[in-house]
């Protein structure tokens, strides 16, 4: 198997969450120089990783070969343009929810070369999935380098069609919190039949999170491994029988999922 292409310097613009778990993925890929800008962390976070509070402190030498956009959305408007002195010499990846390419591009200049992409939270432990569409200008290498930036987070796909990033937020960007709540209402759920408060949070975390694993370990789809659990007439059927009511989990999780796609259209506009 060979080895992960080297890193060039990679300029971050944010470092929350989903900002800090790449930075921390490009660094055990062998990422030799960073600069973080956000001004919650200033000094230096790390050896080769220098942190500034805002754009005008980056040393005017430094020439990076992407710029990750991981600032909050509403801060794009204020925060890209200081970054068009890049458009030509690096590729700008964003991971902003609802910013379209063509908006980025008004803001960083024509020769902007933008890389859309909506990553999901557990790229914090290397098991996320990110789904990706490069704009007009992203060449080979550029397309090639944002691929490895952020299969830092996990698994890497890309789309043609930019308005296809709309239902892939509100599928696997948004996802976690759809399976969060589930944790969540087995819990509260097992509670209510008389499980002791620690038990129902162990078994309900370790039911979905083992699910998941082997899910992702097995070659067989979510259907054939429902239907393996499910013993006829036994205690899943009857449990799947309200779950799968015409209008329980069917109607409800595509109608969640459309609300989601349609938020994300609208964020977007």
């Amino acid at each position: 198997m060979s080895a992960a292409p080297a890193l060039p310097p990679v300029l971050l613009l944010g470092c929350g969450r989903m900002g800090g778990a790449l930075l921390a993925g490009w660094r055990a890929r062998g990422l030799a120089q960073a600069v973080v800008v956000d001004p919650a962390l200033p000094g230096v976070a790390a050896p080769g990783i220098a942190v500034y509070g805002g754009l005008d402190e980056v040393p005017g030498d430094f020439v990076p070969g992407a710029v990750v956009l991981a600032v909050k959305p509403q801060m794009a408007a204020t925060t890209l343009p200081a970054c068009r002195r890049f458009a030509g010499r690096a590729v700008f990846l964003s991971i902003m929810a609802g910013r379209t390419i063509a908006g980025m591009r008004d803001l960083l200049g024509g020769a902007a070369a933008v890389v859309r992409a909506m990553p999901n939270t557990p790229a914090a432990i290397g098991q996320g999935v990110s789904v990706a569409c490069a704009g007009p200008g992203v060449d080979a290498a550029g397309q090639a380098l944002c691929d490895a930036l952020l299969a830092a987070g996990g698994a890497v796909a890309w789309v043609e069609a930019e308005a296809d990033l709309d239902a892939v937020t509100a599928v696997s960007g948004s996802g976690p919190a759809y399976v969060f709540l589930l944790a969540e209402l087995m819990e509260r759920a097992a509670i209510e039949q008389g499980l002791a408060p620690s038990l129902a949070r162990l078994l309900a975390r370790r039911t979905v999170a083992g699910a998941g694993a082997l899910m992702a370990a097995s070659g067989e789809d979510a259907a054939a491994l429902r239907r393996s659990v499910t013993s006829p007439n036994g205690t899943t059927e009857r449990a799947l029988g309200v779950l799968m009511a015409e209008t329980a989990w069917p109607a409800l999780v595509s109608q969640a999922i459309a609300a989601a796609t349609e938020r994300s259209r609208e964020l977007a506009s």
